[in-house]
């Protein structure tokens, strides 16, 4: 992501990269942090005290004085931890204690890290990572990075990073094992359905160069390929639309398979591209605490009724592709082509907990116009097609020669 987020409060619809953000997912509020700290740290205390009245912390309080009287450290070389790290890590396990994967306390590595990377630092091996019921899960791997290269397939199931099991790990623990310097190696353990045992894949990091659009004509139908949602995804839209008006074409696919997301601003402006001013595109909800959030159209609505659109989709399709999709399908302006997207519609609210500390909690979900959960549900398509393995081996795409059917009219 260029300028990875510079402004605060700018909306992210990502998933955890394990190149980009220790994070996920997601979109990411970035709060303000108040200038009158000891005033913004004396009412939070109070709010806190308030709320937590009728708990009983003794237990906690027993618990650290025993620790202190009574442990012995019987490792050689194990680390002695400090009671700031032991605070820490009582923080860190009641951000756990939600079950949210995209919930977490951030101590200061971890947050120095994560701004690192939100600001463009990119080594690792290029996959995007989630959580699928307990497990985690690769989204999609970026094509032409490390990932890609090594065979990581969207939907694969990570088992262990370097020999440790991923069993109850959070996507933020599997980024932190996952990416280092560029010509050191990973070595990943995947479960993959067309497998008939585990696969053991290693992966050189690299330096990654994320792509963002590509273009092609095939016969009379112009297709976009967008890998992304980035910040400049937008102006890359454009241009690339601008080529489709010049081609003289009237049909469009747009390739959204193995997009993870990106900026939700970058979402709205090219959806807009296609819907009158006013249309919804995205809302959001937060489950009552405050008042529902509608996203709407900008009306550029550049396209006339002779434009027929597809949408490729898969699996790896999530946040800011499931929004861009699910906004098109649902206003009747494009049919999807493919299987069910990822299903990755919550938001995060990253805020400082001190200078060098963060906490990123999930505070809302997206829905589509229509009021449909994209987290809990993903957007099915309209035309369901698989591609196999044994489709990829022989360079077929049945996806692609459908959405091409659907744009010629030839498929009911």
């Amino acid at each position: 992501m260029e300028e990875k987020n510079k402004q605060a409060n700018y909306k992210v619809v990502l998933i955890t990269s394990v190149f980009v953000l220790a994070a996920f997912g997601i979109g990411i509020y970035f709060g303000k942090q108040n200038s009158d700290k000891n005033n913004s740290n004396d009412l939070f205390v109070a709010n806190a005290s308030s709320s937590v009245s009728s708990v009983d912390m003794t237990p906690f309080w027993t618990v650290w004085k025993t620790l202190n009287d009574k442990f012995v450290y019987t490792q050689k070389n194990a680390k002695v931890i400090t009671d700031q790290d032991k605070l820490y890590s009582a923080i860190e396990g009641l951000a756990a204690s939600y079950g949210d994967p995209y919930t977490v306390f951030m101590p200061p590595e971890d947050s120095k890290t994560f701004t690192n990377d939100i600001s463009g630092n990119f080594e690792g091996v290029g996959m995007e990572l989630g959580i699928k019921g307990s497990s985690l899960v690769v989204v999609a791997p970026l094509k032409g990075t490390p990932a890609y290269n090594a065979g990581i397939k969207s939907g694969d199931i990570v088992l262990s990073i370097d020999g440790t099991s991923t069993e109850g790990m959070s996507v933020d623990k599997a980024v932190q094992l996952i990416r280092g310097k560029a010509g050191t190696a990973v070595d990943l353990k995947i479960s993959r359905d067309s497998a008939a045992s585990s696969l053991d894949i290693k992966i050189t990091r690299a330096v990654i160069n994320e792509p963002t659009i590509d273009t092609e004509i095939k016969g009379d139908v112009f297709v976009i390929k967008l890998y992304n949602f980035y910040a400049t995804a937008p102006d890359q839209f454009r241009q690339a639309l601008r080529d489709f008006v010049q081609s003289g074409k009237s049909k469009l696919v747009l390739d959204l398979r193995g997009n993870p997301g990106g900026y939700l601003e970058g979402a709205v402006d090219m959806a807009s591209w296609f819907l009158p001013l006013g249309k919804v595109i995205v809302k959001e909800d937060f489950a009552g605490k405050q008042d529902e959030q509608i996203y709407r159209s900008k009306g550029y609505d550049a396209f006339n009724s002779n434009l027929r659109m597809a949408i490729l989709v898969n699996e790896g399709s999530a946040s800011a592709s499931e929004i861009f999709s699910g906004a098109l399908q649902e206003q009747g302006v494009a049919k999807l082509v493919g299987v069910k997207t990822f299903g990755k519609g919550c938001v995060q609210e990253l805020l400082p907990i001190t200078n060098d500390t963060s906490l990123k909690v999930t505070v809302a979900k997206w829905l589509t116009p229509s009021g449909k959960s994209i987290t809990e549900e993903g957007l099915t398509p309209d035309y369901v097609v698989k591609i196999s393995d044994t489709d990829l081996k022989a360079g077929k795409d049945p996806q692609m020669d459908k959405a091409i059917q659907v744009v010629d009219g030839l498929s009911n």
